[in-house]
């Protein structure tokens, strides 16, 4: 198969197309080499045309407690109390510096997505 750059929608699907077909190719054929590269191609292309915002930084923690089955009461530490946790949650409360880093390594999340603006409830 020649493979080429992913230049237009038509040349997506067919990329992926393709990929579906030799996915499961065994590993050291031409197969499994053409699906590694598509795969490239596919997601420099995804990137460019359909970008994925991250998360606010409260959603990213809730996302990050499901991920490790985490309640609010295991935050306590972090955040400062089962009140305070709540309110952080419900976005009734802004995050300080000192939660950011505590929850950063807690729940190895990037502080610099912590740290991200977001709009508190009302």
């Amino acid at each position: 198969m020649t493979i080429k750059l992913i230049k237009t929608e038509e040349d997506y699907k067919l990329a992926l197309n393709r990929l579906e077909v030799i996915f499961d190719a065994p590993i050291g054929t031409p197969e499994s080499d053409d699906a590694d590269l598509l795969a490239l191609l596919i997601d420099e292309y995804e990137k460019q045309h359909y970008p994925i915002e991250a998360p606010d930084p409260i959603e990213a923690i809730k996302i990050r407690m499901e991920e490790m089955q985490l309640k609010q009461a295991d935050l306590i530490t972090e955040i400062g109390g089962k009140s305070r946790v709540s309110e952080i949650l419900n976005k009734k409360r802004k995050l300080t510096v000192e939660m950011i880093r505590n929850l950063a390594v807690r729940l190895n999340l990037s502080a610099g997505l912590l740290v991200r603006d977001y709009q508190l409830n009302s």
